[in-house]
């Protein structure tokens, strides 16, 4: 009879140091990490499974992953026993049993991130904010934000080699709000193709920059639109940075 569990964490990290959550070749993830604290735990390689790849200097304050393991250990103890051997920017908050069916990636119904700008330097959130000093005119913000809403083909904002046959995705909140002296970008969707967050807030900023060249890379709302409203080969030109980007909660 098979002793096998599927262990489901919650993890929340800073990713400045690692090139994203997949495991590639000799860089640093965070996917990595994590598999190599499990191993030392329990001397099993596992294949660990995540529910969003974050890319290179994007964080998480609720990334899901799961992992199946014959193992003794009490699925609540894995969360001390892993970050014993995890680096300070990488944590296990939650560690439990579930079912062996559960997928973290596939079972997913949505995902929920969210970007901070600030408009003024600062040498303790230099890597976790876009610090972007030109005025903003927060209503097209808003205008832009609501444009997003729905369901559409997000292929130019996605990057180009990763774009699948289907590049559709079901949007059900974006909204910009301000927080103390933070421009907040929230969106939520059921799904998210690569680079699509990032690419969103790149055109969103360039059409809401208050200055003589703020039509520089031709983006206007209408242009923006027009994007979202139909198929197009056309990819949006500026991404955000990563640093100012947040994995905030997988939805199940």
């Amino acid at each position: 009879m098979s002793t096998e569990r599927n262990i489901r964490l919650e993890i929340d990290y800073d990713g400045t140091a690692y090139s994203g959550w997949q495991v590639q070749g000799s860089e640093r993830t965070i996917q990595g990490e994590i598999v190599q604290a499990i191993h030392r735990v329990t001397g099993f390689q596992v294949n660990l499974i995540g529910a969003g790849r974050t890319d290179a200097g994007v964080h998480a304050l609720g990334q899901v992953a799961n992992f199946c393991i014959e193992h003794r250990l009490e699925p609540e103890k894995y969360r001390d026993a892993v970050n014993f051997y995890l680096p300070e920017d990488i944590r296990v908050l939650r560690s439990e049993e579930v079912l062996l069916e559960f997928h973290a990636r596939f079972d997913a119904r949505a995902r929920r991130y969210r970007y901070l700008i600030s408009g003024g330097d600062s040498a303790v959130h230099r890597r976790r904010r876009w610090h972007f000093t030109k005025e903003l005119d927060f209503e097209r913000l808003r205008r832009a934000a609501s444009m997003v809403l729905g369901e559409h083909d997000f292929a130019p904002f996605c990057v180009v080699l990763s774009r699948k046959e289907n590049n559709v995705c079901r949007v059900d909140a974006s909204r910009w709000y301000r927080h103390g002296p933070l421009l907040v970008y929230e969106i939520r969707a059921d799904r998210f193709l690569h680079g699509m967050v990032r690419s969103l807030v790149g055109a969103m900023v360039n059409l809401a920059t208050v200055s003589p060249d703020r039509n520089r890379l031709n983006l206007t709302e209408e242009v923006f639109s027009d994007m979202l409203a139909h198929q197009t080969e056309t990819r949006v030109p500026f991404t955000a940075p990563a640093h100012g980007l947040y994995l905030v909660r997988v939805i199940y």
